[in-house]
């Protein structure tokens, strides 16, 4: 990370710790419980932050903060147990954020609505990822692209699943790079990396936390990262601008929501007691391990930057008329 961006995020950082200690005593009365909902299974990436976060949330806000997983349907049913919930502040989702931006255009029959939800902090970002086999003759995006446009639909591209963020992704690339290949969806990520290395398929998109492992045991390479700016994790892969497609940025995020209607200064609160424990050293290295990069900013900024990224999402799959039943 270079030492520009350190120093502003030490910065906002700082601002966060003096905002959170200058709180009036009156928004830091204690309440008994905060339940954080992951929408999945344990051991999945919201299942991890939510716990990561937990600990330092509770001693943040004087509460008690408890982790609990109500998986079914993708995500969709806690993610409508919260939205539907009392919106005080004791009832919070921790979601990769597709919850918000991607699956309200993706699913005509979803039991919320986008609108239910509020944005509450921007709990960790990463870029997609383009992954190849180690072995593929297809070392850069100027390989794909030729190759693809010579015989289109020959390559195959990977996704974790129709409608996910990988499928999306590959399909603003094809979009963006005027070339076709062969979608091949998986369910979840496993499956789909295991037929990846073996050569099964030829490229996939991925965070860089699911696969940092693979690339470091040389099973796997990355080709380019869908970002304006090099990961400081991986500062060797060059962006897609770099590599030839500018303009092409995608992004997975995990976020915390509330009910929609949760009064503002409870959720200012909760976003300030965030970046708090974000920001402390400890959790920067937990961050850093997991290849999470982390940017303090209030409930306003996560909110704005979340509904260009449903813009975007919205806008791609109505021109690609993509349709998940």
């Amino acid at each position: 990370m270079n030492k520009r961006r350190f120093r502003m995020g030490m910065a906002l950082c700082l601002g966060a710790f003096t905002l959170a200690i200058a709180l009036p005593a009156a928004a830091q009365e204690p309440k008994p419980l905060v339940k954080i909902v992951v929408p999945f299974n344990p051991g999945g990436g919201s299942d991890l932050f939510a716990r990561l976060l937990a600990p330092g949330l509770s001693e943040a806000l004087k509460v008690s903060v408890i982790v609990e997983n109500r998986a079914g349907a993708g995500g969709v049913i806690g993610t409508d147990y919260v939205a539907k919930s009392k919106p005080d502040g004791d009832t919070l989702l921790l979601s990769d954020a597709s919850a918000y931006a991607i699956n309200p255009h993706l699913y005509p029959n979803l039991p919320y609505k986008a609108s239910q939800l509020q944005p509450v902090a921007d709990i960790a970002r990463f870029a997609n990822l383009l992954v190849v086999p180690a072995n593929t003759p297809y070392a850069s995006l100027a390989d794909i692209t030729r190759a693809a446009k010579q015989e289109p639909g020959r390559l195959s591209i990977a996704s974790s699943g129709n409608g996910s963020s990988t499928h999306l992704t590959a399909v603003m690339m094809q979009r963006l790079g005027q070339f076709s290949l062969t979608h091949v969806p998986y369910k979840g990520s496993g499956p789909a990396f295991t037929d990846l290395i073996s050569g099964q398929v030829n490229m996939m998109f991925s965070g860089l936390p699911a696969v940092s492992e693979y690339l470091k045991g040389q099973r796997l390479k990355a080709v380019a990262i869908a970002s304006a700016r090099r990961s400081p994790f991986a500062p060797e892969v060059p962006t897609m601008a770099e590599a030839g497609l500018p303009g092409f940025e995608s992004f997975i995020s995990q976020g915390l929501f509330a009910p929609a209607g949760t009064p503002p200064e409870t959720v200012a609160r909760i976003n300030t007691a965030v970046n708090q424990v974000l920001c402390s050293p400890e959790m920067a290295t937990r961050l850093a391990q997991v290849k999470a990069e982390f940017q303090p900013n209030s409930a306003a900024e996560y909110q704005k930057w979340l509904n260009a990224q449903s813009d975007t999402w919205a806008r791609l799959i109505r021109e690609a008329a993509i349709r998940i039943d």
